[in-house]
């Protein structure tokens, strides 16, 4: 196909609600993360937590932002996507707001008659109860508006735009906590999702295809929940996906860890870390392009694998460059599955459900976050303060994620009856039937 075709089917491929759920999508992400970026400190030094509480509080904020989006796609397929992230976009605005607020003399009252721990706790259950409607609603609009023949483009740009936003809120965090304090960060996350507030009202309209329904009452949505748990092929894809998650999260979680105490202490790390971002938005549209021949399943599994591997070029060069390349191919293997694994999940979703499965697609990341924290603290101290051998951390690593795509690969082979093909570019979503088995 000529390249001047192809771009006249993304152009036409893609409904405006499309391009309005991903632009929200972009100012939610660089919320969250200007304000994950500035958490910790801001529990520990303006707070006055004490570092395990620190730790505690901000891991529970990070596991329950995953696993509502079960719930949050639940309700998205109920509200409908427009109300859903209406109502999301205003709960984190409020949220953010009290979470800045926390220390302002107009919340003493509150916490002299709640303990500060427990109010804190509560107020950071908001911003997850919010993210977990965003993140099913923006997923399931772009598989709706979104034509057959540009889906996968489509999850390419989403993943875009989601990384583009990471990228951004760090960086705006630092600007804001270096002129402004540390508290001006939450408040400005919570203007920016106040702004997706007012975009949702005003320029989105619920996208609907042919033989989509909408979830009738809360029964319904209870029984689609039901039938998701019960579908013992998809909850064990997703259990063994996990494993990609375990491996992937050491980008934050180990990696750090071991720059820090065996490379150099005084190492720039979140420079460092910038590098997964920024390889995803400057490559992943023409990673998408190399591996469309792909079909979903096996670009996960190989996903898995260069992710997987990446990591033994640290265990081998102790060295802030051999980070840099490290997350660089960690982030090629990102890249290689993470379009395509949501491209896969919402192929598997009955007509009115994709809020509910794609919410989901989301539990292996927080089984992944909190299992790779647990996972890799214990290996850091048998391996480097035991053993003293800190660079068998990233063996085993790898021989973790290695794992996973063996068992991906068996399932493929064994338990997935066939992948899904992109129906052909002259047949669009509308008039193609949906397929709703397990692939």
């Amino acid at each position: 196909m000529a390249f001047a075709e192809r771009i006249k089917e993304i152009r036409e491929g893609f409904a405006p609600a499309f391009w309005v759920a991903n632009i929200t999508e972009l100012f939610e992400r660089l919320a969250y993360y200007g304000a994950f970026a500035s958490l910790a400190n801001y529990l520990h030094a303006s707070l006055h937590f004490p570092v395990e509480q620190t730790g505690t509080l901000s891991g529970i904020f990070g596991g329950l932002v995953w696993f509502l989006a079960i719930v949050g796609g639940a309700v998205a397929d109920r509200l409908g996507f427009r109300r859903a992230l209406s109502a999301a976009y205003l709960i984190l605005t409020c949220s953010y707001f009290l979470l800045g607020s926390v220390g302002a003399s107009w919340m003493g009252p509150v916490r002299s008659a709640i303990p500060l721990y427990w109010l804190v706790l509560v107020i950071l259950m908001l911003p997850a109860l919010g993210i977990s409607m965003v993140k099913p609603a923006v997923v399931g609009s772009t598989a709706r508006a979104s034509k057959e023949n540009v889906r996968s483009i489509g999850y390419s740009i989403y993943y875009t735009l989601v990384n583009v936003g990471g990228a951004a809120g760090p960086f705006m965090a630092s600007l804001a906590h270096r002129h402004m304090g540390v508290r001006s960060v939450f408040m400005i996350s919570a203007l920016c999702v106040f702004a997706m507030f007012f975009a949702v009202l005003l320029f989105f309209r619920e996208p609907r295809t042919s033989g989509e329904i909408q979830t009738q009452n809360l029964a319904q949505t209870a029984k689609n929940l039901g039938t998701v748990l019960a579908n013992p092929r998809f909850m064990l894809f997703l259990i063994i996906f996990s494993g990609y998650w375990v491996v992937y999260w050491q980008v934050y979680i180990g990696l750090p860890l071991y720059i820090t105490g065996y490379i150099d202490p005084h190492a720039n790390v979140e420079m460092i870390l910038i590098t997964d971002g920024l390889s995803v938005i400057c490559l992943q549209i023409i990673i998408s392009y190399l591996t469309r021949w792909m079909r979903s399943f096996r670009a996960i599994t190989v996903g898995t694998v260069i992710t997987s591997l990446a990591w033994l070029i640290i265990s081998f060069h102790a060295s802030v460059w051999a980070a840099v390349l490290t997350l660089f191919v960690v982030a090629l293997g990102e890249m290689t599955l993470s379009p395509r694994y949501y491209e896969y999940v919402s192929r598997l979703a009955p007509p009115g459900q994709q809020g509910t499965y794609m919410g989901f697609a989301f539990v292996p990341i927080g089984i992944g976050s909190l299992v790779g924290g647990w996972f890799m603290g214990r290996l850091l101290h048998h391996f480097g303060d035991i053993q003293h051998q800190p660079q068998r951390v990233w063996w085993v690593m790898t021989a973790f994620g290695l794992l996973t795509a063996l068992c991906l690969w068996i399932y493929d082979r064994i338990l997935k009856p066939s992948d899904l093909q992109p129906c052909p570019p002259e047949v669009s979503a509308e008039s193609s039937p949906q397929k709703n088995v397990i692939d």
